[in-house]
């Protein structure tokens, strides 16, 4: 059974709330949808996040690759032939690691369709519900305690709460928040790169110190700058997690050479897929690294893809996993949904995804004559 199209959406959903951290300030979720499809009419579907500030892949540069480089080299291959075919993928072309991810999760969700099991079972997991934390974005210390009382009362128990955008601010508005949550609820920061190494040391030293009991901070510094990642992993007692700093496994042996981090986050669409996303867990976790799965601001499809992973794989700590809480209204029809503070994966075949809301179809398949 062959492939016999790959189809190409642009896909652009609302979110209820703007997503504001260190690095943007989003109010729609930008993504390329693929979708390719066997020669029974079975489809399979992955996504290409648009994030500027993380992998630097535009829609369109997202939507060249696949059609003009992906498309011929995937039309008339055997659609079970899962693992070679991720493989010429990622060796097709530099970078490009977003549409990398919407090819390889594709791939993955059309084998799984194939085989009528749920993705999750076909990475080895039996799970079809994995917990989540939920962000708290940039904002005032008023604003940031409330929304933090809003989430504890909707069931969520971790709080992702951003910083980065004032080093001075970012203790209020972290104390602010431990304050307002009390000592049972999971506080974690993330810095989106936003401070200087020495701006992170002294304000985490100063959270420490104020008893605040931050579970990790997440990318305190520059992404290229891993030797100022190790300084600060160095000076301080909370735990320090790499993520724009981490693409692949280049980037993660590097980390893992200068003792820079003690977690690492990995995210499907910048380490190009499920292929590349499963041996960088299984590499920190060889390495004693932390380990946790993480989410773009992406759709059912992309999160729903992160979080079979999760219930395959296992991590040390819980994923982040709410991008699709912030999303207005649904982007697909089917695919995972909440429940609480818990992302419930459907009982169905592969993602569970049946078709695309509101997607504009952005390139004609190519088929084998």
């Amino acid at each position: 059974m062959t492939i016999a199209a790959v189809h190409v959406h642009r896909l652009v959903a609302p979110l209820h709330t703007p997503f504001v951290t260190a690095l943007a300030s989003l109010t729609h979720v930008s993504t390329v949808v693929v979708e390719i499809v066997d020669q029974d009419g079975r489809s399979g579907f992955g996504e290409a996040p648009e994030v500027w500030t993380v992998t630097g892949s535009s829609l369109a540069s997202s939507e060249a690759c696949v059609t003009e480089v992906f498309t011929p080299l995937l039309i008339g291959r055997d659609a079970d032939d899962l693992v070679d075919n991720c493989r010429r993928v990622a060796r097709a072309v530099v970078g490009n690691e977003p549409a990398k991810a919407a090819v390889d999760i594709a791939l993955h969700d059309l084998a799984a369709v194939r085989l009528g099991i749920p993705l999750a079972r076909l990475l080895g997991g039996s799970r079809l519900a994995v917990p989540t934390d939920v962000s708290l974005v940039v904002g005032t210390v008023d604003s940031m305690a409330t929304a933090a009382k809003s989430r504890v009362a909707e069931g969520f128990e971790v709080l992702k709460v951003k910083v980065g955008t004032d080093a001075a601010a970012d203790v209020d508005r972290v104390k602010s928040v431990r304050q307002a949550v009390g000592p049972e609820v999971s506080i974690r920061l993330d810095a989106n790169q936003g401070w200087t190494p020495r701006e992170a040391v002294r304000v985490i030293r100063s959270l420490e110190d104020a008893g605040t009991r931050v579970e990790f901070v997440e990318q305190p510094v520059a992404y290229r700058d891993v030797e100022g990642l190790a300084w600060v992993s160095d000076r301080v007692g909370t735990p320090i997690m790499a993520d724009e700093s981490v693409f692949g496994v280049r980037d993660l042996m590097e980390v893992i050479h200068r003792r820079a981090a003690d977690l690492v986050n990995v995210k499907l669409a910048k380490s190009g897929g499920l292929s590349t996303g499963r041996t960088l867990l299984e590499l920190a976790r060889a390495q004693g690294m932390g380990t946790m799965l993480g989410s773009m601001l992406e759709s059912e499809i992309g999160t729903g893809a992160a979080a079979s992973l999760v219930a395959a794989y296992g991590t040390t700590a819980v994923s982040d996993l709410d991008a699709v809480w912030w999303l207005k209204g649904p982007a697909v029809a089917g695919g995972m949904r909440y429940r609480g503070a818990t992302v419930v994966l459907p009982d169905a075949p592969g993602l569970g995804v049946s078709g695309l809301l509101a997607a504009e179809a952005r390139s004609a398949p190519r088929t084998r004559p």
